[in-house]
């Protein structure tokens, strides 16, 4: 544990808190020394906590069985425990807004796996290869705050990023209009079959706020710094639409797109290939060596063989051709609970503290 921040999690209990525990063991930067959650949990060793609800295949880490899991309100004891938390907490949009904010207030960072706070202008929505460049604005969001230390930063989406990176690499040939329908796992919702038997043999065409997010929060990656704010992009044109399938875990996205300037198809696959951000660059941890993978083969990628590329944190391309209407089509395909929950949490949190921005206090 020495020289290593310590890192609580709020909603330690719930799916994502559980990815968050599991990825967290034995980190070379991180130790986990507090877990939190709901006053139904507080009180209990997390073994106890978790029976019966623990949703991965691998065990809980003997390091956390015995963490007495707090009450997320308990802010004052929570604070003099960690250097920064991750926030999973299952709870309605403006009692999450207000938790992340005393939080922060209270000079704590959060690194948040919610959407509560991913429209505020002064807080960062990231993937770490993408738009590092946005924690510039944790400046000015920790003056609004009146905080020395604490900031919010937000993971988006988790259907977004199996497309949003294919789409970035792209960027030189000035993509204008996007189509994409995401074919989205049930882990993605914090159920298994077991929880949600209704969605096998089942599809259902719809996901509340879904659309929303997977139209808007590119944008707002793609945006650019304006006195301390993000200004949302205005291209590409994005519209979507998200579709829950009888998948456990993978979210999978069939993209149609148009350029101001057509590449040819070996462009783009050289373009996917040798794309590298910031976590590649400095080798971090949970960094996948190879960021945007190009299969081949006419089935690939596919859900059950692919998501687990590189610890899930990897995005799988396939199928790419020219369309009748568009200039092109593809597939992607992202991990939703790693790459595009608890991992890339944990990636962001790395990039954080070589940036410089988690400390110890």
């Amino acid at each position: 544990m020495i020289n290593k921040l310590k890192v609580g999690i709020l909603g330690g209990t719930g799916l994502v808190g559980q990815h968050f525990v599991t990825l967290l063991e034995n980190h070379p930067y991180f130790q986990v020394t507090v877990i939190a959650a709901s006053h139904r949990s507080a009180g209990k060793s997390y073994l106890e906590a978790v029976k019966g609800k623990w949703k991965l295949d691998s065990p809980i880490p003997e390091e956390v069985k015995n963490i007495i899991v707090k009450n997320i309100n308990e802010i004052d004891t929570i604070s003099n425990e960690v250097d920064f938390v991750f926030c999973a907490v299952d709870m309605p949009r403006n009692e999450i807004l207000e938790i992340e904010e005393k939080y922060a207030k209270a000079e704590i960072p959060v690194i948040s796996n919610n959407s509560a706070n991913r429209y505020i202008a002064d807080v960062p929505v990231v993937i770490p290869e993408i738009n590092p460049e946005h924690f510039e604005v944790i400046k000015k969001q920790m003056e609004r705050l009146g905080t020395k230390r604490g900031f919010i930063v937000a993971k988006p989406n988790c259907s977004i990023q199996s497309y949003v990176p294919a789409i970035h690499a792209l960027n030189e040939f000035k993509p204008k209009q996007v189509v994409v329908t995401t074919y989205q796992a049930i882990s993605g919702a914090g159920k298994t079959f077991k929880d949600w038997p209704e969605m096998l043999d089942n599809v259902i065409p719809f996901i509340s706020g879904e659309e929303e997010k997977s139209e808007k929060e590119p944008m707002k990656i793609w945006g650019s710094i304006v006195n301390g704010r993000i200004i949302d992009a205005c291209v590409p044109k994005i519209t979507t639409q998200c579709i829950r399938v009888p998948v456990e875990n993978g979210h999978l996205a069939a993209v149609f797109i148009s350029f101001e300037k057509k590449p040819s198809k070996e462009e783009i696959k050289k373009r996917w290939k040798e794309y590298k951000g910031k976590p590649q660059l400095l080798g971090l941890p949970l960094a996948p060596k190879q960021f945007l993978n190009y299969m081949e083969e006419d089935n690939r990628p596919q859900t059950k063989l692919d998501r687990d590329r590189e610890k899930g944190m990897a995005i799988s391309i396939g199928r790419l051709r020219e369309d009748s209407l568009f200039d092109y089509k593809f597939v992607c395909l992202s991990h939703n609970t790693l790459r595009g929950a608890a991992g890339g949490a944990v990636l962001t949190a790395e990039l954080l503290k070589e940036e410089g921005f988690l400390t110890s206090k």
